[in-house]
């Protein structure tokens, strides 16, 4: 008899494209942006037992970069989420004042609506 998989935990880390293309951010800061993003959702819930889970196999961890397309698409895509309860941060760069990325805490499934909401938003991060 075949054991089933189980799925991985996984972070979803969102990017703005248009940090790069329209405004021209060096790509160390775009990618600083993500690093921040997913530091602060895993300090947020660190007592959780997923994200213990998570950490607790330094060398398996799984992390999907996307992108966005702005800041009114990043923020939408935020707003969309909220029903569902999912954990997450959202990066705010200072002194700018300027919402760069969010990050979900580690997941293990996703719904189909919440697929749905990141294949409407996003595309990987290239």
């Amino acid at each position: 008899m075949a054991m089933s998989a189980i799925e991985p935990l996984t972070m979803f880390i969102v990017v703005r494209k248009d940090l790069a293309k329209t405004l021209k951010w060096p790509t160390g800061s775009v990618i600083a942006q993500a690093c921040h993003a997913a530091t602060a959702v895993l300090h947020t819930t660190r007592d959780e037992i997923t994200t213990k889970e998570y950490l607790s196999d330094i060398h398996s961890m799984h992390k999907v970069v996307l992108e966005t397309k702005n800041l009114e698409s990043l923020e939408t895509l935020v707003d969309a989420l909220t029903p569902y309860a999912i954990p997450l941060e959202t990066w705010v760069e200072q002194p700018e004042n300027i919402v760069t990325a969010f990050a979900t805490a580690p997941l293990r499934g996703r719904s189909p609506e919440v697929k749905d909401l990141f294949k409407k938003y996003c595309s990987l991060y290239r």
